[in-house]
């Protein structure tokens, strides 16, 4: 049930790309809630995804963009604030990949190009979102930035590969510009740690569906989905956590907190 906690806000959505994406549910939850909305991806994914759907659902533009271009982000940026007619008051960050794990190779033998394009896509390009909208003073007063991040940037799981240091690169960038955009205009820049998701992208991820079934048993509430994911952001997204900022906020049932779980315990 929508309770209109976003009604008159405008915000821009990177990273959607099919109805499993998370980015995708979030738009929606956002439209519900009373937003207006920019939605953008790459090119290549625009091609292959069904935004398009996305778009007529919510009303919103669809503006192509490259993350890991400035002058595309630029001209995203410069686009949707004279579609909007002023500034944005939120932006969601979802986007992640990484080719060596699409081509399977091991953590300790890295193919450094490949680790470069992960590292820009994957986390430099919210620097670079980030700049954009400072530079050009793109978010209003007390607005909110939120980007997904998960827990492989504190702990070890081996089969996440080097997406651990991106996420960890990513929330080090939300810490950071966090400060300066609080000090400017009260602009708040948060990350959430999700818990394991059936999406698109996950799924590309080795032995991904072993691990959601044991974050899942793990977690005491169980994973979260994407339909509590797209909740959460929209409590981010609203007026009401107006002081929340430079944090990154765990959304997984609790998985972060345990150690051990009894009921995954073989007792011979």
């Amino acid at each position: 049930m929508a309770n209109g906690l976003l009604k008159g806000k405008k915000g821009i959505i990177f990273g959607a790309l099919d109805e499993k994406s998370l980015a995708w549910k979030v738009a929606e939850k956002a439209h519900e809630e009373g937003a207006s909305l920019v939605l953008t991806n790459a090119p290549v994914a625009l091609r292959f995804g069904q935004i398009n759907a996305l778009a007529e659902k919510t009303g919103a533009p669809v503006i192509p963009a490259d993350a890991t271009s400035s002058e595309e982000l630029a001209k995203l940026i410069d686009d949707s604030m004279n579609h909007f007619g002023g500034k944005v008051d939120f932006v969601l960050h979802s986007i992640g990949m990484s080719l060596n794990m699409r081509k399977e190779k091991h953590y300790t033998d890295l193919n450094y190009d490949f680790m470069h394009k992960t590292l820009d896509i994957s986390a430099i390009s919210f620097h670079r979102i980030l700049h954009e909208l400072y530079t050009k003073d793109a978010v209003a007063d007390w607005g909110s930035i939120v980007a997904l991040t998960y827990i492989a940037a504190q702990r070890i799981f081996p089969d996440y590969n080097e997406m651990a240091d991106a996420k960890a690169l990513l929330e080090s960038i939300s810490r950071n510009f966090g400060y300066h955009f609080g000090t400017r205009n009260k602009v708040r820049v948060n990350t959430i740690s999700q818990s394991p998701t059936m999406t698109t992208a996950g799924g590309g991820v080795k032995g991904f569906t072993d691990f959601f079934s044991y974050a899942d048993a793990m977690s005491p509430l169980g994973n979260a989905g994407g339909n509590a994911f797209a909740d959460y952001c929209i409590t981010l997204f609203s007026d009401l956590t107006r002081y929340v900022t430079m944090q990154n906020l765990f959304h997984d049932g609790g998985f972060s907190s345990m150690g051990i779980n009894p009921k995954l315990l073989v007792v011979e």
